[in-house]
């Protein structure tokens, strides 16, 4: 395909930061590849360079954060030429491409939810996205029907599943003055805790646990937006570790 305008928009939600939304790319080099980068939105585009190097097509854009949410995420991507706009979730970026030429150029199928090997340094490293997607759209063709009912082809559908599984975790939301306290394990040698979390304060305190016996405590916090460690106890010389990131 070589065209001058595309329409492209879908509906996303995933628990993953990292994962390829759909790829597409030719022979002379045009590509485009959405992608969850950082729990980000990024668009690489390339509508062309020259082997000259004198003219450059690479275009990043990224918009969006902390969309690992599961929540659905709604995408639109109007292009027209050089002349690009993304919407995320009602937010619209417009920019221009890089380079001097307008058409996108893809002689190879276009991907949804990951990217073929290649060989290319570029597809090793990226992840397949893992989570639901709805109402894709490319170009006027209503993708995710034409699956469903197996209307593609050439396609390499794989181990796609028609539904959208929700995850077994449940999450808890604490205020400025709620906690939960769970009854210790005595006479254990080890202790060991592991959560996930997210937050818009810089401070406060995550986990709190005295040892038995009055050997110490262990207390994880966010200090101005870094997570410390801190290990007190109370028998030996060096009684206290500190450990922040």
């Amino acid at each position: 395909m070589k065209t001058l305008k595309d329409v492209i928009s879908l509906k996303f939600k995933t628990s993953e930061s990292e994962g390829v939304i759909f790829h597409g790319e030719g022979q002379q080099g045009d590509y485009i590849t959405l992608e969850l980068k950082k729990a980000k939105l990024v668009l690489n585009l390339n509508l062309g360079s020259n082997q000259l190097g004198s003219i450059y097509g690479h275009t990043s854009v990224m918009t969006g954060s902390l969309l690992d949410d599961h929540h659905w995420h709604s995408i639109l991507i109007e292009r027209h030429g050089r002349n690009i706009n993304l919407t995320l979730d009602r937010h619209m970026q417009h920019f221009r491409t890089n380079g001097e030429f307008d058409y996108l150029d893809l002689d190879y199928e276009i991907t949804f939810g990951g990217m073929p090997f290649s060989g290319k340094p570029s597809s090793n490293s990226r992840k397949n996205f893992k989570g639901c997607m709805e109402s894709i759209n490319y170009n006027g063709n209503n993708i995710t029907d034409l699956a469903k009912r197996k209307k593609l082809e050439p396609s390499n559908v794989g181990n796609l599943s028609f539904s959208c599984v929700e995850p077994h975790t449940v999450p808890v939301f604490f205020n400025a003055t709620s906690y939960l306290e769970v009854p210790g394990r005595p006479s254990q040698d080890l202790f060991s805790v592991s959560f996930l979390f997210r937050t818009w304060n810089p401070n406060g305190l995550l986990v709190f646990s005295n040892f038995a016996d009055d050997l110490g405590n262990v207390e994880i916090d966010i200090n101005e937006g870094k997570v410390s460690v801190h290990i007190n106890v109370t028998q030996v010389k060096k009684n206290r570790i500190d450990i922040s990131s």
